[in-house]
C-alpha cells in the first residue's frame, strides 16, 4: 500500500534541512527525501545549517550530533529560538542512554544512531511532522474551482465538463494554481515549486507556460488565469 504524501494544505511540498558533515550520507539522505517528494537543502556544519534555517524555514531538521564547528545540541537551542515547535531528528554514531537523554533533553523529538536503514529515517520523519506540524496533511485527491476540476489521481482536467488535454508540466503548473485560489503566486515562487530551482533569469518560461495553460483552459471562455502586473499570477472562479 502506497503512503500518501505530506504536503501543506495549498500544496507546497514538506521542506527538509539534513545538517551532516558526510557528503555521501547527506546525499543518501537528500535522495531518499526528495522520492518522498519533499524539498530538501543540507549544510555541512552548524552555522550553516542555523543560516539555512532562517533563511529557508524548514518544516522539519535532521541533525546530526558530531559537527565540525559546533555540536547538534548547541545548534539545536539556536533553531529552536527562532522556531520552537520545528521537529527535529538527531543522528549520532553514539549509542549511549546518556546521549540519547542529552539529545532529548535539549528539545529534539528522536534519535536514530548510526548505522540506520534511511527506510528509517523516513519513517520516523513522517511521524515527527505529522505529530507536530498539524497543519500538514495528505492532499485531497480532487481540486476544484468553480467549473474546473482537476483529478490528482486520473491527472485527469475537466472545464465545464470537456476534458483539458495537459502536458505534465503543465498539469504541475495548474494544480499549484488550484491549490492556492484567488492567491498572487510570484514567478519565483512558481519556478521554485513547479520547476524546483531558484528564481534566476527564468521567468520567460513561467510566462510561456502561462500562456499555454490560458490557450487551454481559458480559449473560448471566461478567462480564470489572471496577470497582476509586477506581481504574479493569480487564479479564481470566472463568477469572481
Amino acid at each position: 500500500m502506497t503512503t500518501a504524501p505530506l504536503r501543506h494544505p495549498n500544496g507546497a511540498p514538506v521542506r527538509v534541512l539534513v545538517v551532516d558533515d558526510e557528503r555521501t550520507l547527506t546525499d543518501l539522505l537528500t535522495m531518499a527525501l526528495r522520492y518522498e517528494g519533499w524539498q530538501v537543502r543540507s549544510a555541512p556544519d552548524g552555522n550553516t545549517a542555523v543560516r539555512e534555517a532562517r533563511d529557508w524555514r524548514p518544516d522539519a531538521v535532521i541533525l546530526d550530533v558530531m559537527l565540525p564547528d559546533i555540536d547538534g545540541l548547541n545548534v539545536l537551542r539556536r533553531l529552536r529560538e527562532d522556531d520552537r515547535d520545528i521537529p527535529v531528528l538527531f543522528l549520532t554514531a553514539r549509542d549511549s542512554v546518556e546521549d540519547r537523554i542529552a539529545g532529548i533533553t535539549a528539545g529534539g523529538d528522536d534519535y536514530v544512531t548510526k548505522p540506520f536503514s534511511l527506510e528509517e529515517v523516513v519513517a520516523r520523519l513522517r511521524g515527527l511532522i505529522r505529530r507536530t506540524s498539524l497543519a500538514i496533511q495528505p492532499p485531497e485527491a480532487q481540486l476544484t474551482v468553480g467549473d474546473l476540476i482537476l483529478d490528482e489521481d486520473s491527472h485527469e482536467v475537466t472545464r465545464d465538463g470537456k476534458v483539458v488535454k495537459l502536458t505534465a508540466t503543465e498539469f504541475e503548473l495548474l494544480r499549484y494554481l488550484m491549490r492556492n485560489p484567488r492567491r498572487v503566486l510570484s514567478k519565483a515562487q512558481i519556478l521554485d515549486r513547479v520547476w524546483n530551482y531558484d528564481f534566476g533569469g527564468q521567468a520567460n518560461v513561467v510566462e510561456l507556460y502561462i500562456s499555454y495553460l490560458r490557450k487551454k483552459i481559458d480559449r473560448g471562455n471566461t478567462p480564470m488565469i489572471h496577470t497582476v502586473r509586477g506581481a504574479g499570477y493569480v487564479l479564481k472562479p470566472a463568477a469572481a
